[in-house]
């Protein structure tokens, strides 16, 4: 087992954003741990994947191990997998902010707890969380407060974690997203959230990509938030 080239672990992998980051960390020659709730098994010898709900933390913990058993390693961990759930917060039964809780939070934890003493051990490693742009900037007209408690713990929790582990070299950012078009959207409904971002239009996976292209390859970065959301958050 060769244990120089570099290893990614991203959650929610079989669609939209992980599956675009598991191309581009694979174009980069990395070795890749992927996992959802469903995912298909993987021929390509450099793309293992795990299935389960991460955010079982038995599940959370296995897919990171896996990587450091198959792979020996672990360089980058995305905290890609998320659940998004609007409504007000009278609606909201204790069986979904559990679900919500555990996928956007505990998820985030018991992965980062495991990759932390790895990352440690090799002499570095970085950590990416995808938030939403929500948590800055609440609307009236889209109630969206487990948004707000799950990514809002996990943005504290980058700052955070970026100065505990500076001394280890262990870069620690995050991607805060505004309208993507993605699987969480009805593409019906996408035209109409154009003007969510002053730039008037959506964002692309590919638009998410390059940011966390970016963060990965300066070193000199940590406890960034980069706001991929059309300049929503500036505007406000």
């Amino acid at each position: 087992m060769s244990e120089e080239r570099k290893v990614l672990v991203v959650t929610g992998s079989s669609q939209g954003l992980g599956a675009a980051f598991v191309k581009s960390y694979r174009a980069r020659g990395w070795r890749v741990v992927g996992n959802a709730r469903e995912i298909k098994p993987s021929d390509d010898a450099d793309y293992i994947t795990v299935p389960g709900d991460i955010g079982d933390p038995i599940i959370a913990r296995k897919v990171v191990q896996t990587a450091l058993d198959r792979f020996g390693r672990v360089d980058t961990l995305i905290n890609n997998a998320g659940i998004w759930r609007p409504g007000p917060i009278a609606s909201i039964s204790e069986e979904m902010y559990r679900r919500v809780m555990a996928t956007n939070v505990d998820a985030v934890f018991f992965a980062t707890q495991v990759a932390v003493p790895a990352m440690q051990k090799q002499g570095g490693g970085h950590i990416i969380q995808v938030l939403t742009s929500l948590v800055e900037h609440a609307l009236q007209d889209v109630p969206a407060v487990l948004a707000s408690l799950s990514k809002g713990a996990c943005a504290s929790a980058t700052r955070g974690l970026a100065m505990e582990l500076a001394r280890d070299n262990i870069r620690v950012n995050a991607v805060s997203l505004g309208i993507i078009d993605t699987p969480l959207h009805d593409p019906s409904s996408l035209e109409g959230k154009k003007s969510f971002a002053p730039l008037n239009r959506y964002g692309t996976v590919a638009d998410v990509v390059r940011a966390v292209n970016y963060l990965e390859d300066s070193d000199f970065v940590t406890g960034e938030i980069s706001y991929i959301d059309g300049g929503r958050t500036a505007g406000h």
